[in-house]
């Protein structure tokens, strides 16, 4: 079984617009103007495991994750009779967002609070494609350490989402 293991990234090309970090958390943000519709940038996030890195799972295959989209579903993982929740969905607006609750990969067990939430729409005419993940917790978590790392594994989740919704 693979562990998430966030000190071995590679650099990608999305970075983050906005990373605020403080003693009690941080926020990562990442948008893109995209050339179609957000419907279908909306409809690629229920296909989360055709674009999410299977290198940042338990099992170390994407294809078993699974993401309902629907308020109380989940995000989870399930292989060889082991499971986890990564985040619940809290809300969920067609074509528009979708917003999960959990601490992702190694920040569940620091007990911290995490809020993402995947969205599209257009904006001056101009369809976009976001992504904002917002942690908090208490001060001793180490927050100015863990943001960067965070950041760019949910940079690369994004590239990932955003490159599967623009493929030919």
């Amino acid at each position: 079984m693979r562990a998430i293991i966030l000190l071995a990234l590679l650099a990608t090309s999305a970075h983050a617009d906005v990373t605020a970090v403080s003693a009690n958390g941080f926020t990562s943000t990442f948008r893109k103007e995209v050339g179609v519709a957000p419907a279908q940038a909306y409809d690629a996030i229920g296909r989360l495991p055709q674009w999410w890195n299977q290198e940042h799972t338990y099992s170390g295959k994407a294809a078993n994750l699974r993401l309902g989209l629907k308020a109380g579903d989940c995000f989870c993982e399930d292989w060889d009779g082991n499971s986890i929740e990564h985040a619940r969905v809290l809300l969920v607006m067609r074509n528009q967002l979708v917003r999960m609750e959990g601490g992702l990969g190694p920040l569940q067990p620091l007990a911290v609070s995490g809020v993402l939430t995947l969205s599209t729409g257009t904006r001056d005419g101009k369809a976009f494609m976001q992504m904002v993940y917002k942690v908090s917790g208490a001060p001793e978590t180490g927050f100015d350490k863990l943001a960067p790392l965070v950041d760019r594994v949910m940079g690369e989740q994004f590239t990932r989402w955003a490159n599967y919704v623009e493929k030919p």
